[in-house]
């Protein structure tokens, strides 16, 4: 009987988690294009749906799930956290106009996950990057600003954090609004500047680049970085 009641329970919490990622998912398909531009007019319009996640969020117990899952869960929190900060404060044309007690909007403790309350900061930096060691988090997630890698409009899961993420790194570095690329001459957006000892493990960055660029670049080729664009990613 126990076993019984045991399964019953995890089938129930397992579609509560699909059901609940699936309301960022139709907020994601319907507020943001395939460019990765935001409607955060009409966002803001169904910004109960996006409390009713973040509720989840913060209710989540993810001890014991898979590596993928955690990953999934993690960006899915920072990237619908975000959102939550720029609908608190919009209309407004940069997420670097937030301020709170001198604390920029990365660095205030605002999202509240398995009960805990985090900065944007932490979850970025004290688990998505060391704890998944997975450069192409960098295209997962958002800041809201136009020189992000575009935001998808679906959210992710177990099973297609790595396909989804393939994808949205293929189309950052191929995006000539935030990295322009020629064989002997690159002008590459300042995340692989910042963030460089995770995109050269072992290797370069050309090395990294020449993975998902359309265009074979020299090793040789000049490295230049372009400057960051803060400008809200607004549709």
């Amino acid at each position: 009987m126990k076993k019984i009641i045991g399964c019953s329970l995890l089938l129930i919490f397992s579609f509560s988690l699909s059901a609940q990622s699936s309301i960022l998912n139709e907020l994601l398909s319907k507020h943001v294009n395939n460019s990765g531009w935001v409607d955060y007019k009409g966002l803001q319009k169904e910004e109960a749906k996006l409390d009713k996640y973040l509720t989840f969020l913060n209710s989540s117990d993810i001890k014991g799930w898979s590596e993928n899952k955690r990953k999934a869960f993690w960006m899915n929190a920072y990237n619908a956290y975000t959102l939550k900060m720029i609908l608190d404060h919009y209309p407004l044309k940069s997420i670097m106009d937030i301020k709170l007690k001198e604390k920029g909007a990365w660095d205030i403790p605002y999202a509240k996950v398995g009960g805990e309350v985090y900065t944007l900061n932490a979850i970025e930096h004290e688990i998505l990057r060391p704890k998944f060691k997975d450069p192409r988090i960098h295209a997962g997630i958002n800041c809201a600003s136009y020189s992000c890698p575009p935001i998808l409009n679906k959210a992710f899961t177990e099973a297609n954090v790595n396909s989804l993420l393939e994808l949205a790194f293929r189309n950052f570095v191929n995006d000539p609004l935030r990295n322009k690329i020629s064989k002997d001459k690159i002008e590459i957006s300042q995340l692989f500047d910042w963030f460089k000892s995770d995109f050269t493990d072992g290797e370069s960055v050309i090395d990294y680049l020449n993975k998902y660029s359309k265009t074979k670049i020299s090793k040789t080729a000049k490295i230049t970085y372009l400057k960051y664009n803060w400008a809200l990613n607004e549709a």
